[in-house]
């Protein structure tokens, strides 16, 4: 049989036995950095067979699902010397943490010798170049394993999945299941580096712009310590993993659930709330990445402040936008909406300081229909003592507010950090989360279709990575937005209009992966039992603060 396809973009003859490992070498720079193939949408390992008529792409470091092949066969690497470093222990690996993962081992203590020897063990599995063996075993056969081996947090998520067999991958005998494609050998996944990091280990990934060497260490103490906080969250609610909320849900037990987690989350609003106050500080600052619930925890901080006999008020940045014909254009011709520059930041800092001495001024007004500044302005006066909430993306950079003294700015970080994993070994990503908040807002109240969402998400995310993440250890205080039972809700919602997704979108691999996970969690009609002021609110509708002008 000759079998006939392309491989980036390069026509090829094919007997139909070979893999697409085989035909690697006849591409110009024979398949270097290879981890995967993308075919039509579908994410494929090296080691699958060459399909007819394919229109197929190498998948490297520099393409997401590259990225997350390579993320992925890391973690195993690491699975598999830790095993045989301390066989029998628990390892699970957290959440992500700049640019790696924070691994805990909770039967060992933790200290350099001991990374040390980690990484060394997983650096000869790599030099090795081990096979990384896919498997397909009956859901009986995985089961059976997974008991044997006493890994129940991976027997109880998997039977949530009414599934006929399971693929498991296998390195040196290990045996692990992970939902989604892995590196066909060990000797591919050669960049990395192991720390010592709050009690736990970071498992440092490769640096985005040049993946031959590892990503550098950030010290993050402000963020690892909001991990904590959640961690301590998870314990008080007794959830670590997708498997215990879905026993929540078919005991019918969620409702209370829900009560306690956003009773925690209160608490948490309160506390800032405090701390503000006792910072003396007049204005406060509020940022974090998108679908956060940055609004929604303004209007929650705003109350807190009034039970205290304040009276906040709101300048809003969106009134400060420069008109649309003055912002510079990107090289390839696109507007950058959330560079900081769109911002007519003299104009804020003059108003804010007349605004702290006392005086009157006329705010702006923005015409988004027009893209250009109205010519009606409401005049605005704040009296002694009165808090100032100002809430957008740019928030904790000290250029929007430079005129301002430091002593008088208070800075909130908020983001949604996502503590919930399907299991020991395999994370639910917080951009993931943030992305099924935003498909969901934008596909109930936008008009806008999860494929229009995705193909948004990219920009969006450089956006964050240049004017967001690098200013959040300036915060005073961060806020973890995540609800340890927002997927449930979510579910109903998102996936219906992910399935929706054609093969032939350009966003079809991105929607199979969001779907796939989504497999994982029992759905709940509970949705009476989120708080009018939730901000799960934000997302999926019903929020007290929209159903009246302020």
């Amino acid at each position: 049989m000759i079998v006939y396809l392309k491989l980036n973009g390069i026509e090829m003859c094919c007997t139909g036995e070979e893999r697409w490992l085989d035909l690697l070498d006849r591409l110009p720079d024979g398949g270097a950095g290879a981890l995967g193939i993308s075919v039509q949408g579908r994410t494929c390992s090296l080691n699958d067979p060459v399909e007819e008529y394919a229109y197929a792409r190498v998948l490297t470091y520099a393409d997401e699902e590259g990225r997350r092949i390579y993320e992925r066969s890391l973690q195993f690497i690491f699975l598999t010397a830790a095993h045989r470093l301390y066989p029998g222990e628990r390892v699970r690996i957290r959440h992500s943490f700049v640019h790696g993962y924070y691994v805990d081992l909770p039967g060992v203590a933790v200290t350099e010798a001991i990374v040390a020897r980690l990484e060394a063990e997983m650096r000869a599995i790599v030099a090795a170049d081990l096979p990384i063996v896919k498997l397909q075993v009956s859901s009986e056969d995985a089961r059976s394993y997974f008991a044997r081996t006493g890994q129940l947090d991976r027997l109880r998520i998997l039977s949530y999945r009414k599934v006929p067999y399971f693929t498991l991958y296998r390195i040196d005998g290990l045996d692990d299941y992970f939902y989604g494609q892995m590196a066909v050998s060990t000797g591919r996944i050669a960049v990395f580096r192991l720390y010592t990091c709050g009690g736990g280990i970071l498992l440092q990934r490769p640096d985005m712009n040049d993946p031959s060497k590892p990503a550098r260490f950030v010290n993050l103490p402000h963020l690892l310590h909001t991990y904590s906080q959640a961690a301590e969250w998870h314990a008080i609610l007794n959830c670590e993993n997708v498997a215990d909320l879905n026993d929540m849900v078919v005991n019918r037990k969620l409702r209370e659930f829900i009560r306690v987690n956003e009773a925690l989350q209160e608490r948490r609003v309160e506390e800032i709330a405090d701390q503000f106050i006792a910072s003396g500080a007049r204005l406060l600052l509020i940022a974090g990445p998108s679908s956060s619930g940055k609004t929604t925890f303004s209007h929650r901080l705003s109350i807190a402040l009034k039970v205290h006999g304040l009276r906040p008020v709101k300048v809003s940045l969106d009134d400060y936008y420069i008109d649309r014909d003055r912002i510079p254009r990107e090289p390839d011709g696109t507007l950058d909406l959330e560079r900081i520059e769109t911002l007519d930041i003299e104009l804020l800092c003059d108003h804010l300081s007349r605004l702290l001495a006392g005086e009157t001024v006329d705010l702006p007004e923005f015409d988004f229909k027009s893209g250009k500044r109205a010519e009606g302005t409401h005049p605005l006066t704040v009296e002694a003592g009165q808090p100032i909430i100002i809430e957008g993306i740019h928030g904790l950079n000290d250029r929007l507010t430079a005129t301002v003294p430091r002593k008088l700015k208070f800075k909130v970080y908020i983001s949604p950090l996502t503590m919930l994993n399907l299991d020991d070994h395999n994370r639910i990503r917080t951009t993931d989360v943030r992305l099924l908040r935003r498909i969901v807002r934008d596909y109930k109240f936008r008009g806008t279709s999860p494929e229009d969402t995705m193909a948004m998400w990219p920009s969006v995310r450089r956006g964050e990575e240049k004017y967001i993440f690098p200013f959040q250890e300036k915060a005073d205080v961060m806020f973890n937005s995540a609800l340890t039972y927002e997927l449930c809700i979510m579910k109903q919602y998102a996936y219906p209009a992910l399935q929706a997704v054609p093969p032939e979108s350009p966003h079809y691999t991105l929607a199979r992966r969001l779907v796939k996970f989504l497999n994982y969690i029992e759905p709940a009609d509970v949705e009476d039992e989120v708080p009018l002021n939730s901000i799960l609110r934000e997302f999926i509708g019903g929020c007290c603060f929209y159903r009246e002008e302020d």
